[in-house]
């Protein structure tokens, strides 16, 4: 099963902010163990194409899907292809944003980039973005993202930033593909000091506010 398509059924993925990873492989566990097996690391967190290793090398034994986030650069791209992205998604657009894409594509791995106005989401589509991430979507809410399918039927669009399972339902309703869970489910404090089961439990609950 594609990427996508598990984000289609999934309807959610997590995104990992931390100043550190205690063992990325536990992490990973403690996520599907709550029901999500979409997981991308970011490149905020110290170290991360080691932590990004370690969790892509284990995928087989967890059952996660890991892929690397706040890719800014190509150099970020390459390292996170090298150490075993199964996808990348950026902040927005820069620069180096067709570079990026190109470095996804060539390594046979989906790009979602980053987007926030109309504008941006028509150049992430040009520039050959598989999904886009609506990031920060909680500064408009659901309602917004609804606005988005009008000129952009069928796109993909996962909103970022700001989403929890207060609201996650609401962004589905609207047309996203899936949400973000961010430190509604991964505390920076929990993955530190590696509290799995308090992971797993958020993971679970954000997941039941699916509906």
């Amino acid at each position: 099963m594609s990427t996508l398509d598990l984000l289609r059924q999934d309807r959610v993925l997590s995104v990992v902010r931390a100043p550190a990873i205690d063992d990325a492989r536990d992490l990973c566990a403690a996520l599907v163990a709550g029901g999500i097996h979409v997981i991308e690391l970011t490149f905020t967190t110290p170290e991360l194409p080691r932590h990004l290793e370690r969790a892509a090398s284990t995928s087989a034994e967890t059952g996660a899907v890991v892929g690397a986030g706040t890719v800014r650069t190509a150099a970020q791209a390459k390292q996170a292809v090298e150490a075993g992205a199964q996808f990348i998604v950026t902040p927005g657009q820069g620069l180096e944003a067709a570079e990026i894409v190109a470095t996804a594509h060539a390594a046979g791995i989906p790009i979602v980039l980053g987007a926030f106005t109309p504008s941006e989401v028509m150049t992430a589509l040009a520039l050959g973005s598989d999904a886009v991430k609506i990031f920060p979507a909680h500064q408009l809410g659901p309602k917004y993202l609804k606005d988005l399918g009008g000129p952009f039927p069928g796109v993909p669009l996962v909103p970022s930033g700001g989403v929890n399972a207060g609201n996650a339902r609401q962004f589905l309703d609207a047309g996203a593909l899936a949400v973000s869970a961010g430190t509604d489910v991964v505390s920076p404090a929990d993955v530190e000091a590696a509290r799995w089961a308090d992971i797993t439990a958020k993971a679970t609950t954000f997941c039941a506010a699916l509906g």
